[in-house]
Protein backbone atom coordinates (compact mmCIF):
# COMPACT_ATOMS: atom_id res chain seq x y z
CA UNK A 1 0.00 0.00 0.00
CA UNK A 2 1.23 3.50 -0.78
CA UNK A 3 2.02 5.98 1.97
CA UNK A 4 -1.13 7.95 1.04
CA UNK A 5 -3.32 4.86 1.35
CA UNK A 6 -1.62 3.97 4.64
CA UNK A 7 -2.17 7.46 6.06
CA UNK A 8 -5.79 7.59 4.85
CA UNK A 9 -6.48 4.32 6.64
CA UNK A 10 -5.26 5.61 10.03
CA UNK A 11 -7.74 6.66 12.69
CA UNK A 12 -7.55 10.46 12.98
CA UNK A 13 -9.42 13.18 14.87
CA UNK A 14 -12.36 14.77 13.06
CA UNK A 15 -10.53 18.11 12.99
CA UNK A 16 -7.58 16.73 10.99
CA UNK A 17 -6.78 19.23 8.22
CA UNK A 18 -6.84 17.94 4.65
CA UNK A 19 -3.59 17.64 2.72
CA UNK A 20 -4.18 20.84 0.79
CA UNK A 21 -4.55 22.87 3.96
CA UNK A 22 -1.43 21.34 5.46
CA UNK A 23 0.49 22.11 2.26
CA UNK A 24 -0.74 25.72 2.24
CA UNK A 25 0.27 26.27 5.86
CA UNK A 26 3.77 24.90 5.25
CA UNK A 27 4.11 26.96 2.06
CA UNK A 28 3.47 30.08 4.18
CA UNK A 29 5.75 29.01 7.03
CA UNK A 30 8.79 27.78 5.09
CA UNK A 31 9.79 31.22 3.73
CA UNK A 32 9.65 32.68 7.25
CA UNK A 33 11.65 29.73 8.56
CA UNK A 34 14.21 30.10 5.75
CA UNK A 35 14.72 33.84 6.35
CA UNK A 36 14.87 33.68 10.13
CA UNK A 37 16.96 30.52 10.40
CA UNK A 38 19.25 31.81 7.64
CA UNK A 39 19.69 35.07 9.52
CA UNK A 40 20.64 33.24 12.72
CA UNK A 41 23.10 30.93 10.95
CA UNK A 42 24.76 33.84 9.11
CA UNK A 43 25.00 35.86 12.32
CA UNK A 44 26.54 32.86 14.12
CA UNK A 45 29.11 32.35 11.34
CA UNK A 46 29.95 36.08 11.49
CA UNK A 47 30.18 35.77 15.29
CA UNK A 48 27.56 38.45 15.75
CA UNK A 49 25.68 36.01 18.00
CA UNK A 50 27.15 33.13 19.97
CA UNK A 51 27.11 29.83 18.12
CA UNK A 52 25.05 28.44 20.98
CA UNK A 53 22.18 30.59 19.68
CA UNK A 54 22.28 28.70 16.37
CA UNK A 55 22.26 25.25 18.02
CA UNK A 56 18.48 25.03 18.64
CA UNK A 57 17.86 26.22 15.08
CA UNK A 58 20.07 23.41 13.76
CA UNK A 59 18.31 20.85 15.98
CA UNK A 60 14.93 22.12 14.80
CA UNK A 61 15.95 22.03 11.16
CA UNK A 62 17.14 18.43 11.37
CA UNK A 63 14.11 17.27 13.36
CA UNK A 64 11.74 19.02 10.96
CA UNK A 65 13.43 17.52 7.91
CA UNK A 66 13.37 13.94 9.22
CA UNK A 67 9.70 13.98 10.27
CA UNK A 68 8.31 13.11 6.82
CA UNK A 69 10.69 10.18 6.21
CA UNK A 70 9.92 8.82 9.68
CA UNK A 71 6.16 9.26 9.39
CA UNK A 72 5.58 8.28 5.77
CA UNK A 73 8.72 6.36 4.82
CA UNK A 74 9.23 4.25 7.93
CA UNK A 75 5.55 4.56 8.92
CA UNK A 76 6.74 4.69 12.51
CA UNK A 77 4.11 6.61 14.46
CA UNK A 78 5.81 6.46 17.90
CA UNK A 79 9.13 7.70 16.49
CA UNK A 80 7.32 10.43 14.53
CA UNK A 81 5.61 11.47 17.79
CA UNK A 82 8.99 11.75 19.52
CA UNK A 83 10.36 13.70 16.57
CA UNK A 84 7.52 16.23 16.53
CA UNK A 85 7.96 16.76 20.27
CA UNK A 86 11.60 17.61 19.51
CA UNK A 87 10.47 20.00 16.78
CA UNK A 88 8.04 21.69 19.17
CA UNK A 89 10.50 21.90 22.07
CA UNK A 90 13.27 23.19 19.86
CA UNK A 91 11.05 26.03 18.58
CA UNK A 92 10.62 27.23 22.16
CA UNK A 93 14.37 26.80 22.66
CA UNK A 94 15.04 28.80 19.47
CA UNK A 95 12.80 31.61 20.61
CA UNK A 96 14.38 31.86 24.05
CA UNK A 97 17.95 31.57 22.71
CA UNK A 98 17.54 34.27 20.08
CA UNK A 99 15.38 36.70 22.10
CA UNK A 100 18.31 38.67 23.62
CA UNK A 101 19.95 39.04 20.20
CA UNK A 102 17.18 39.39 17.61
CA UNK A 103 13.69 39.66 19.05
CA UNK A 104 12.14 39.89 15.59
CA UNK A 105 13.38 36.35 14.87
CA UNK A 106 11.74 35.07 18.05
CA UNK A 107 8.46 36.84 17.27
CA UNK A 108 8.52 35.53 13.70
CA UNK A 109 8.50 31.97 15.10
CA UNK A 110 5.07 32.41 16.74
CA UNK A 111 3.06 31.13 13.72
CA UNK A 112 5.49 28.20 13.38
CA UNK A 113 5.06 27.44 17.09
CA UNK A 114 1.27 27.62 16.80
CA UNK A 115 1.19 25.30 13.78
CA UNK A 116 3.62 22.77 15.24
CA UNK A 117 1.70 22.85 18.52
CA UNK A 118 -1.43 21.88 16.60
CA UNK A 119 0.46 19.30 14.56
CA UNK A 120 1.90 17.82 17.76
CA UNK A 121 -1.55 17.30 19.25
CA UNK A 122 -2.65 15.74 15.96
CA UNK A 123 0.40 13.45 15.77
CA UNK A 124 0.07 12.33 19.39
CA UNK A 125 -3.63 11.60 18.80
CA UNK A 126 -2.93 9.59 15.66
CA UNK A 127 -0.14 7.72 17.41
CA UNK A 128 -2.29 6.80 20.42
CA UNK A 129 -5.30 5.83 18.29
CA UNK A 130 -3.28 3.59 15.96
CA UNK A 131 -0.63 2.07 18.18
Amino acid sequence: MTWAEWYAALAKPSWTPDGGTIGLIWSLLYPVIAVTFGYVFVQAVRRQVPRSVALPFAVNLVANLIFTPIQFGLRNLPLAAVDILIVLGSIVWCMSAVWPHARWVAVAQVPYLAWVGTATVLQLSITLWNW
